[in-house]
Order: C-alpha cells, then sequence, then structure tokens
C-alpha cells in the first residue's frame, strides 16, 4: 500500500538522477497536468503528450508584499514597487540598509499589495507632493520628516503608523490615491510578461489593525478595468463583508474579476474563522456565500508566524507546534485565550466550515492554502539562506535576532527578530504563465502553501486509486484521469467504497529531502461536532508505524555551527496510495496532504554562523520545511 516513489519499477538510474535534481524536462513531466494519455497508442500517437490541449505546471510567488508605497513599510524601506517586481523576476537590488540582495530562483508570479490606507502616501510626503502638503496634517508630517532631527523623524513615522488605526484618515486626498494607484497599475502592467512572469494587481485591506482580519485583494484584470475602482479601506469600512459587497459591485460594474485571500488568522485573537458575522450576530447564508464566492484562499503561512494548526486544538498532532505565534494579538494589547485558538487556525477553520455547511447550506470556509511573506521590505525572500526580514529595520546584521519587530505594552509580548519565520510561498496549478491562469487556479483553489521551499506536490482524491498507480513517473496523469486534484470536491461513489488518495512529493533541489507525507482528515461526526485525525501515508526508511500510527523521528543531520545538512536521511521523491480505513459516507469530509521535509538549518543558524554570534537556547536554530496543500472535500447526498 505504502510505497517510495523512487522504487517505483519505471525508475532508471537516470531518471532518478535528473529527478533528484529536478532538471527542467524531469520536474515539468513529474509537476505538468498530463491530460488523459492513450490507452492503445496508435501510430499517430507513440508521443505519450500527443494529443494534449493543456499543461499545469506548479508556478511560485508571493501574493503579499509591501513596498515604501505602504504607509508603515514606507517609514523604513525605500524599496519601491518597481524594484520589488525587478527583484522577483531575479534581478539584484540594493537594500534599504545598502546591502546587495538577489533571489536563488526568480518567481514566476507575484503581487505588490501595498496597504489600501493612505495608498501611496509615504512617497508622496517625502517627495513633497503639493497635493499631500495641501493638507495641515500633511505639511506638518513633512515638515518633521525633513526637519534634519533623526529622533523627530522616527517618533513622526511612528505617528504615521498609529494613525492607522483610527477611523478617519488622517490625510484625506482621494486625488492623490487615485495617482498612486494608476501609477502602480500600470506598472505592473508593465513588468507583466505572460509566459515568463505575471505581475498580478492587488492590495491589502487592513481592518482591525490588531486583531489582523487583514484581506489582499488580487484582480485577475489589468490597469484598465483595475483603474476603475481603488482601494478599499477600513476608513471605507472596517467589515469585510462590506469588502466582499465592494468587489461584487466592482464585478458587476466593469465584467473584472476579483478575489480576496484572509490572512494571519493566528493574530486575530479569534475573530479571523467567527461562527457570527462580523457584528457578533448569527451567520446568515447571503454573508457565508460572500465569503465562499470572494475569499478562495487562505494564507496560511508567513513570517508572523504558521497557521495551519496549533498544539492546544491538535494534541496527537507532534508537529502541529510550528513557528507559533500565540501569545497574543498583532500588536500585543491583547492577551490571547486558550478559547480564542479555534477562531485562527486552517485547519480548525475547515472544520468549522462544515459544520456551518450542515447548518445553513454553505461552507464559507472552504479554502485552499497558499503561503506568502508579508514581507516590508519590497523583497519577497523565503529563503532560509536569503531572509531579510519583516521590515527594513531587520536586514541581516550581527544583532537582528534580539532587536524589537513588534513591541507590545507588557514586555512579555513583545516579538524579537528571532521569531520572524523564513516563509512562506504560494504554489499554483496553473495552466500557464498568466494572470488569468493563475487566478483561474487560485478560484479553482489548485493550490498549496509551503514554508519557503519549492518542493512539488500533488495530491488526487478519488474511488479507485490503486497501487498500481504508483507505477509511473506522471502521477498526474492517473490523477487527473481517476479522481479530482487538490481543492476539489470527491463525486459521490457507488455503495460501499471509501475514497482513496494518490499523493506525490518531489524535493526542492536546494533544501532537504523529504520526510513523510501525512494526509490530515476532518469530518463532522453523527452528533454533530467536529473530529481530526492526521495519517502518515508514506516515508522515507525503513521506519514501521507503531500501534497509534505514529513514525520514529526520521533524525537530524544539521550541523549548527556551520549551518550545513547532509541529504544521508529523508527520501528525495515519495508517493502513496491511501484510503481512509474509517470512512462513513454520511458524514462530511475534507482531506488534505502534509508534506514534512527532513530538518535543515534556519535563518538564526545561518545569520550565527554569518557574523560569529552566539545566541541563547531558546532561540530555535533548525526548521523542518513543509507543505499543505488544499483540501478535498466529501459531502454526502442530501
Amino acid at each position: 500500500m505504502l510505497k517510495s516513489f523512487y522504487a517505483a519499477q519505471l525508475i532508471t538510474v537516470g531518471a532518478f538522477a535528473l529527478a533528484v535534481g529536478q532538471s527542467p524536462a524531469t520536474a515539468n513531466e513529474f509537476a505538468h497536468d498530463q491530460g488523459k494519455v492513450e490507452e492503445n497508442l496508435s501510430d499517430d500517437h507513440f508521443s505519450p503528450y500527443a494529443g494534449r490541449d493543456f499543461l499545469m505546471t506548479p508556478l511560485w510567488g508571493d501574493s503579499h508584499l509591501h513596498t515604501m508605497v505602504s504607509v508603515d513599510a514606507g517609514t523604513m524601506t525605500r524599496l519601491s514597487q518597481e524594484q520589488a517586481f525587478r527583484f522577483a523576476r531575479g534581478e539584484e537590488v540594493t537594500t534599504t540598509h545598502g546591502l546587495k540582495a538577489k533571489l536563488s530562483r526568480p518567481l514566476d508570479w507575484l503581487v505588490v499589495s501595498d496597504h489600501a490606507e493612505m495608498y501611496g502616501l509615504m512617497p508622496q510626503l517625502l517627495a513633497g507632493d503639493p497635493e499631500v502638503l495641501s493638507s495641515e496634517q500633511g505639511r506638518a508630517w513633512y515638515d518633521a520628516l525633513t526637519a534634519g532631527d533623526p529622533q523627530l523623524a522616527f517618533d513622526t513615522a511612528m505617528e504615521i503608523v498609529a494613525s492607522l488605526s483610527g477611523d478617519v484618515a488622517p490625510i484625506d486626498n482621494p486625488r492623490a490615491i487615485r495617482h498612486a494607484w494608476e501609477d502602480y497599475t500600470a506598472l505592473a502592467d508593465r513588468y507583466n510578461e505572460p509566459g515568463v512572469f505575471s505581475a498580478i494587481i492587488g492590495y491589502e485591506y487592513t481592518t482591525e489593525g490588531a486583531n489582523n482580519l487583514h484581506r489582499n485583494v488580487l484582480f485577475r484584470d489589468d490597469s484598465i478595468r483595475a483603474n476603475q475602482t481603488r482601494p478599499f479601506s477600513q476608513y471605507d469600512s472596517k467589515n469585510p463583508e462590506d469588502l466582499w459587497t465592494y468587489l461584487a459591485e466592482y464585478e458587476a460594474r466593469t465584467s473584472g474579476e476579483v478575489l480576496a485571500i484572509a490572512h494571519n488568522g493566528n493574530l486575530s485573537n479569534g475573530r479571523m474563522f467567527s461562527m457570527n458575522a462580523y457584528d457578533g450576530s448569527p451567520l446568515t447564508v447571503e454573508i457565508a456565500e460572500a465569503r465562499a464566492r470572494f475569499e478562495p484562499l487562505y494564507e496560511a503561512t508567513q513570517i508572523k508566524g504558521d497557521g495551519e494548526a496549533h498544539p492546544f486544538l491538535s494534541p496527537d498532532d507532534e508537529f502541529a507546534d510550528f513557528d507559533s505565534w500565540d501569545a497574543a494579538n498583532l500588536n500585543g494589547t491583547e492577551v490571547k485565550e486558550p478559547e480564542m485558538l479555534a477562531g485562527e487556525y486552517a485547519r480548525e477553520a475547515l472544520k468549522r466550515g462544515m459544520k456551518i455547511e450542515q447548518e445553513l447550506g454553505v461552507n464559507p470556509f472552504k479554502f485552499g492554502m497558499v503561503g506568502a511573506t508579508d514581507s516590508h521590505t519590497g523583497m519577497a525572500t523565503a529563503a532560509e539562506e536569503n531572509f531579510f526580514g519583516k521590515h527594513s529595520g531587520v536586514e541581516p546584521e550581527p544583532n537582528r535576532w534580539e532587536h524589537v519587530v513588534i513591541e507590545a505594552p507588557d514586555p512579555d509580548l513583545t516579538i524579537y527578530g528571532w521569531k520572524q519565520a523564513a516563509g512562506g510561498l504560494g504554489a499554483v496549478w496553473a495552466k500557464e504563465n498568466t494572470r488569468a491562469a493563475i487566478f483561474d487556479a487560485m478560484m479553482r483553489r489548485e493550490t498549496y502553501a509551503t514554508t519557503g521551499s519549492r518542493m512539488i506536490v500533488r495530491f488526487f482524491g478519488g474511488w479507485e486509486f490503486t497501487d498500481a498507480d504508483l507505477q509511473t513517473r506522471l502521477p498526474a496523469d492517473v490523477g487527473y484521469q481517476k479522481g479530482v486534484p487538490m481543492g476539489g470536491n470527491l463525486p459521490m461513489a457507488a455503495e460501499g467504497g471509501a475514497p482513496t488518495f494518490l499523493v506525490a512529493a518531489l524535493r526542492d533541489q536546494f533544501s532537504g529531502n523529504l520526510d513523510r507525507i501525512q494526509i490530515v482528515k476532518g469530518w463532522v461526526d453523527a452528533g454533530g461536532e467536529t473530529q481530526e485525525k492526521v495519517y502518515n501515508v508514506v516515508w522515507s526508511g525503513d521506519r514501521a508505524l507503531d500501534a497509534d500510527g505514529k513514525l520514529p523521528d526520521v533524525g537530524n543531520t544539521v550541523d549548527v555551527a556551520n549551518a550545513v545538512w547532509t541529504n544521508t536521511i529523508g527520501a528525495p521523491e515519495l508517493v502513496g496510495v491511501w484510503q481512509d480505513p474509517e470512512f462513513d459516507p454520511a458524514l462530511r469530509a475534507f482531506y488534505y496532504a502534509r508534506v514534512i521535509e527532513i530538518p535543515t538549518p534556519r535563518w538564526t543558524a545561518y545569520e550565527a554562523k554569518r557574523f560569529g554570534v552566539t545566541m541563547p537556547d531558546e532561540v530555535p536554530m533548525t526548521t523542518t520545511e513543509r507543505a499543505y496543500t488544499a483540501p478535498i472535500w466529501y459531502t454526502p447526498e442530501s
């Protein structure tokens, strides 16, 4: 039943070597949507790829990046939106503090999602834009920032950031916002190169700042349609339900298409996945439908911690406590209570969504997963060895591990540099590298999140997968023929059947080998309560499951002092077929795959080696990169 991918009979030594290195040909063969292969090859179908009218390939990107156009980022970073696009495309840039930075591999797509609130203020303010200086507040801030007094400039910058928590914009200048927005959309169009790089137009709606109910808004459209709107901000409304109404109006008026990605629920103190409406009233069908329509994805991991699962909610999951930021809300003004956690994490939200669906007939939390950085440096740096921090105040230097990233009123709740996570990235299974294809893939939820690694992951659900399906170098071939991909819905099966799942993963050539692939199941039991279970499906080495279904640890080859590791443990590829042993056709359920790498050096280990510094024992020096796929849902017939 369980099988290592590299043990498949069809793999030659040469193919194995190529797969480990992920050469373009072999990696693409593994990754592409293969369509249907003719079972009986005729004379004109000797090629298994002939007759296919589309391909699917994993495209890597960041849906959450800030530049100097964001008011908060603009008080520190000096990198522009153009530099952000250039960096993502693989060019070298100079950081705010004069360091040289470059990605090891370009991204395929990027959303520069600057904050909607007073969009474009900081560059306009620092340049002395007459429209901005025409207001009393704008003139006062400009004078303070340009007075030549560093302390005054810092205090003013903090005052500007604090103003984002108010109900009214300190500078209300629609013309200035419109100007900045149109400059950005034109820039995105210029850097958008179909087939090579997708510069996706978007922004961040930043509401309930301390409780982090933020959304990133992404357009399928170019500047012609996007310019017919403007960024919707918390000054328009702090209620996300009003954002969905605004997006619906945009689509109706322009025939454009738009979606929103909720993010960072782990700092919302229970509000991101509330069972009620925003105002606390009972959730309605209309509100649930709006959220389901406009929020097909969730940002499950980023610099400010991981949001897949929490050990309080999943005590039997030994991998649940990963990069947890769980002490308070975003700015440390409200301590987190245990009962808040259920409204913050992706797995619990997926369970809640099914329970709501059972009551209302609509699942508002039926989302796929992506990772992103939320970097405020203008650079999408998610790799551990190339991590430039949350904002420009914590760029690489000897003591940034102890710098304050987020200061709280209670010093015990202050977030220091070492707590930052170097992540994440979003992988989208798209037909081609275009805005439209990427957007469409997001809408059908054929996506997965990683904590920064670029491992390739496939996940299919159906009713007929068998061990024989493992004997192929093209898992997508059989996956699409016999099932549905991540993000899909299982069709009803014949009576007496149980769902089967095909899952495959290929390691990132620059990262660690694979430890294991797990399938996470959630369901609503006969009593109406939500349940979950994590199954180890396929793993490296000759380890055996114990009586509780647990695996021995894979081991650890990390040399912390030198920030290196060896891939002498783990596997470069894993594939398995798994059938739910406890399936009840009368109960709603979801399934998603989680892929775990072997331990590798964390960014703090690279930093300690680079600068020759010693950090206290509480600072973690290793990490286990991972991926979370979008779920596959099963809904019984009513």
